[in-house]
């Protein structure tokens, strides 16, 4: 799924007060472990501990630092270049090989600095600096990913165990057809047949709850996977699933705060500040040589001065060609992001209908399908005892109860999945919108 940061600055750099937050988070989530033992493990105390173990996180923390030191670096002109040389040396006569007798020969060294342009400096420097954004915007998108999974995978085990409680309630209640029936088969009002079918329909149930104590089992280590063994602890409180914080009237400017927009959005700015570097080299830069030269002690010592200055004589098939390649590649970056925003708006809001449905179905199968499915199984059982009925008709009502409850719980699944990933397209606390119903 698809899925911003802030940062301080000293003069140093970066100020490290993610460390300090990744700490307080850290202590609070051990408080929070030391709670949800006895209260449950909420979907809130899940977020924490997964924030606190991600390692995603850590990882664009350490891309932003990166980047915005070699923006420091960037920013500074090259070193210095020390020459050292001796020049018109003699190999051959009466003076071959002498660094003093020929008056040609001179011992040298001397200095050599580019003088880069300042706006050079800035764009290169500005280029690393939208490379930190990208970072922050990238650990923004990696927040929200991770929040999303998470929650799909505590909402995931909380179904699945909803799911093989509901069937073992029904077993045991299947279970008393069993007696019934060999009580009927003993008074002769009922048939062999009548107790080995309600038999088979336990073994039936009993088989869908070793399926779902298989699925309960892959949903909690699903869950480890985001919040390590505390993922086994008993589930806690559930959130409200029936609101969300997006609504179609302004879906667009609420996904403008999309994490993998806003990344999108500093690619795009870095296209744009590697194509002021390419405007910058348009310019050429100065170098400057200052050189001491001395020759023997009859003849007189120098001092040389050379500036150095690059032609650009073919400028419209290499600085320009070179600007042209950058402004395109702005060009293709704001066009994938608008792309991208057009694609997003259109999933979520497919999304969002979809989950509304969902809801308007969960309603429909309390208020009618559940109640009648229900009514069906006990009136059933009623013309049982009463002689009016067959096992059979029972354990028809029963099995059908059974997988409309299931289905109901499926559905139930579907739309908590659905909301999970619609409440965590932008990261939690970042709120662009009130809950919606």
């Amino acid at each position: 799924m698809f899925i911003d940061s802030f940062s301080f600055r000293t003069p140093g750099g970066a100020v490290p007060w993610r460390r300090l937050a990744a700490g307080i988070v850290a202590a609070f989530a051990m408080g929070a472990g030391a709670a949800h033992a006895a209260d449950g493990l909420t979907l809130d105390q899940a977020l924490r501990l997964a924030q606190t173990r991600s390692r995603a996180l850590v990882a664009q923390d350490a891309t932003a630092s990166a980047a915005r030191d070699m923006a420091v670096a960037a920013g500074q002109r090259p070193d210095p270049t020390l020459k050292l040389g001796i020049n018109n040396l003699p190999v051959n006569g009466a003076d071959r090989f002498s660094p003093t007798r020929d008056f040609m020969t001179m011992r040298s060294i001397g200095v050599m600095q580019e003088f880069t342009r300042e706006d050079k400096l800035k764009a290169r420097a500005g280029r690393y600096e939208r490379e930190a954004e990208v970072a922050e915007a990238g650990r923004s998108l990696a927040l929200a990913n991770l929040q999303r999974d998470t929650a799909l995978a505590w909402l995931d085990r909380l179904f699945q165990e909803r799911v093989r409680d509901m069937l073992v309630t029904q077993r045991d209640e299947a279970r008393l057809q069993i007696d019934a029936a060999d009580a009927a088969y003993r008074g002769g009002r009922g048939t062999q047949a009548d107790v080995f079918a309600a038999r088979s329909a336990v073994a039936q149930i009993d088989d869908r709850i070793e399926q779902a104590e298989r699925q309960v089992a892959t949903a909690r280590t699903q869950l480890a996977r985001w919040i390590g063994s505390v993922a086994s602890d008993p589930l806690g409180s559930v959130p409200a699933l029936d609101m969300v914080r997006l609504s179609p009237q302004d879906l667009e400017a609420q996904l403008a705060h999309h994490p993998e927009i806003a990344v999108m959005q500093k690619q795009e700015e870095v296209a744009q500040a590697e194509a002021d570097i390419a405007q910058a080299n348009k310019k050429t830069d100065v170098s400057v040589e200052l050189m001491y030269s001395q020759r023997g002690p009859a003849y007189s010592n120098m001092v040389s001065l050379n500036v150095s200055i690059p032609l650009q004589w073919d400028q419209k098939n290499r600085q320009d060609r070179e600007l042209a390649a950058k402004l395109a590649s702005v060009e293709q970056k704001r066009a994938e992001r608008e792309e991208a925003t057009r694609a997003h708006v259109a999933e979520a809001l497919a999304m969002l209908q979809e989950w509304r449905s969902d809801r308007e179905r969960l309603a429909r199968y309390d208020s009618s399908l559940l109640p009648l499915a229900t009514e069906r199984t006990r009136a059933s059982i009623a013309a049982y005892r009463g002689n009016a009925g067959t096992l059979t008709a029972v354990l028809e009502a029963r099995r059908a109860e059974i997988d409309t409850r299931v289905e109901r719980l499926r559905l139930e699944m579907g739309a908590a999945r659905l909301w999970a990933q619609l409440n965590y397209l932008v990261p939690a606390g970042h709120d662009t919108a009130a809950p919606r119903p």
